[in-house]
């Protein structure tokens, strides 16, 4: 199981904002996270709608955090992109369980929990730890 390549690419797209502390230009962007321009400016509109940056028109425009990197953790990243984190299809109740006549599936039930825990992981880690490391990395 994987993240897509979308969601890998919003993760260094956030990271180069939250390292640079200051507003970037997509094409910028782009270069620093190794994404073409396009699939960039893709990527920036759906972390703009989910409210992790803030982009800007004009002469001085471009694409800042709308949080602390603090407060950005890898699962709002991934979720913005790939939205809520289920390992099954099953764990969205959208979609009804044929297994499911007694009660609830126990498969259902083992899938919610381990999509629970990597919801937890993910949230665990957060933007200013990468830049923390990526300072000590400099400093060696």
């Amino acid at each position: 199981m994987q993240i897509t390549l979308e969601a890998d690419y919003a993760v260094r797209i956030v990271f180069a904002l939250a390292a640079g502390q200051r507003r970037m230009g997509g094409e910028s962007l782009a270069k620093i996270s190794g994404v073409t321009v396009r699939f960039s400016l893709k990527i920036l509109r759906k972390l703009v709608a989910a409210g992790l940056v803030t982009s800007y028109k004009g002469a001085a425009g471009g694409y800042e955090l709308a949080k602390a990197p603090k407060e950005i953790s890898l699962c709002d990243i991934i979720e913005a992109i790939e939205g809520p984190i289920h390992i099954s299809r099953c764990v969205n109740k959208e979609y009804p369980c044929t297994r499911e006549k007694d009660g609830e599936c126990q498969f259902q039930c083992a899938f919610e929990e381990v999509s629970q825990s990597l919801r937890q992981q993910l949230e665990s880690y957060r933007m200013d730890q990468f830049i923390r490391d990526e300072e000590r990395k400099g400093e060696k």
